[in-house]
């Protein structure tokens, strides 16, 4: 079922990313269908056959005059092409009629109506370029007057799918050809459909038009992209609350038909999927990409598309244990480089043994901003409970050794000794004697106890950002517990 309707411009990134055309769209509870103009016909040809007409749609009587009244849609104008005029010794015929928009809707205007007036503007004699004009200065209300030629009507049925000879293609250029009253321009050969589905949608704005006119679209499987381009600002909020409004009512299916996909063997090593959507991901100050996160109870991973298979569910192009990662910011950020979302955008910090790895993403609206922090936030916490112990190797004092960060029991240093059958503990601290922690970016921790043996300072091989970061989850998760605010 069609839920709306209307006239946008559409630009595909291939072949020629340059290009608006002027489309019809259909939305419906699952998908967008771009159609161009032979297809958006209120009556003419598909696929080279006569085209039944809707129910209702009969044929007035030739020669009686009736007057029509139009309300216009918010975009998509009237719907009609017009053809004839003074200069080629023809009233003004409508030669189109666009299936969804106004005209089509009031089921009162046919193909071969002659348009004797327009809102009392008389019409009769007038050239192609004022009828024109006329009708596209017409406010909301349209009130026409109109007399049904059945002579001509025929023949415009049987070129409305695109017949290269008009019947007045002998009119000197400009003088008569068809020309539409708000239709489609510059239409497309092929219709095209965009499953909403895991939909990504996002509003843009594009230099120099700071209105935000401007909606990218890309299916789930990165196959379909369009950009979408309104009349203002505020269309463009009222259908990307449409768009974003349908993708997010099939969530619900993705995320159980992900859980099928996943099976008993869970996804990358973890067992539940706590959450899955869209983000974007700012690369550096001009570039940005889409980003599809999956949210399980250990772990954040990212693709570059909806996974198709258990493989590619398996194979995230990026995976942070959520232990590690730390939510340092949400919403309006001075100099941030998300221009047109600041407000909707957080950023992550992950440990990484190579490492500290910052992510700036950006949500498309509040509640979706809101839901991502507060389930990284919680995520965090839970992978620490969790998890419970995290282990390292380390040198401490010239001996190789291994650092444990247990939840419970604190921190402790040991080594291996199969000899007597048990480790070999060289220092054992609760958290709470803990009294502070530091690296220096590069391998070394620093451990503040404040017992005899002053500050410590392990060797960790590698980057200490990421045990710095679990050490801080899991004093976040201890407060937590404790009804505290982290």
């Amino acid at each position: 079922m069609v839920l709306r309707s209307g006239l946008l411009e559409v630009r595909s990134p291939e072949p020629e990313p340059e290009r608006w055309r002027r489309l019809l769209a259909n939305l419906s509870e699952d998908s967008l269908r771009l159609s161009p103009a032979a297809a958006a016909a209120g009556h003419g040809l598909s696929n080279g056959e006569a085209e039944p007409p809707p129910p209702g749609d009969t044929e007035p009587g030739s020669g009686r005059k009736r007057t029509v009244r139009i309300v216009k849609q918010e975009a998509g104008g009237l719907g009609i092409s017009i053809k004839g005029g003074r200069e080629n010794h023809m009233p003004i015929l409508i030669s189109k009629i666009f299936r969804g928009l106004a005209a089509d809707q009031s089921g009162e205007l046919f193909v071969g109506d002659a348009i004797l007036s327009v809102n009392g503007s008389d019409l009769r004699e007038a050239s192609h370029d004022q009828a024109v004009q006329a009708l596209k200065k017409t406010g909301k209300e349209v009130l026409l007057e109109v007399k049904y030629l059945k002579e001509v009507s025929s023949y415009f049925k049987n070129t409305t799918a695109g017949s290269a000879q008009g019947w007045d293609s002998s009119s000197p250029p400009g003088s008569g050809g068809s020309s539409p009253v708000s239709g489609p321009q510059g239409d497309l050969e092929h219709e095209k459909t965009i499953p909403l589905k895991m939909c990504y949608v996002r509003r843009k704005v594009r230099s120099p038009d700071l209105e935000k006119r401007y909606i990218d679209l890309s299916s789930a499987d990165g196959k379909s992209s369009v950009s979408l381009r309104v009349k203002d600002s505020a269309t463009a909020q009222s259908w990307f609350n449409a768009l974003h409004g349908n993708a997010s009512a099939l969530l619900p299916m993705v995320k159980a038909e992900m859980r099928a996909l996943a099976g008993n063997t869970g996804i990358a090593g973890s067992k539940e999927i706590k959450h899955v959507g869209w983000l974007t991901e700012q690369v550096t100050s001009d570039v940005e990409k889409p980003v599809l996160a999956i949210l399980t109870e250990k772990d954040l991973l990212l693709y570059t598309s909806l996974p198709q298979t258990r493989e590619s569910l398996n194979s995230p192009s990026s995976r942070h244990p959520l232990i590690a990662t730390r939510l340092v910011h949400s919403g309006p950020a001075k100099g941030s480089l998300l221009a047109d979302n600041s407000d909707l955008s957080f950023v992550l910090r992950a440990g990484t043994p190579h490492g500290v790895e910052t992510h700036l993403f950006s949500a498309e609206i509040h509640l979706d901003l809101s839901t991502w922090t507060r389930l990284l936030v919680d995520g965090c916490h839970n992978a620490a409970e969790l998890i419970q112990e995290v282990v390292t190797a380390c040198t401490w004092d010239g001996q190789d050794c291994k650092l444990a960060v247990h939840l419970e029991k604190g921190f402790t240093i040991y080594q291996d000794a199969p000899e007597i059958g048990r480790p070999k503990i060289l220092l054992s601290q609760p958290f709470e004697k803990l009294r502070m922690s530091s690296d220096d970016g590069v391998k070394v921790l620093y451990l503040d106890f404040g017992a005899s043996e002053a500050e410590i300072q392990l060797n960790l091989q590698s980057c200490p950002k990421t045990i710095v970061f679990i050490i801080h989850s899991f004093l976040s998760a201890k407060v937590t517990r404790l009804g505290l605010l982290a």
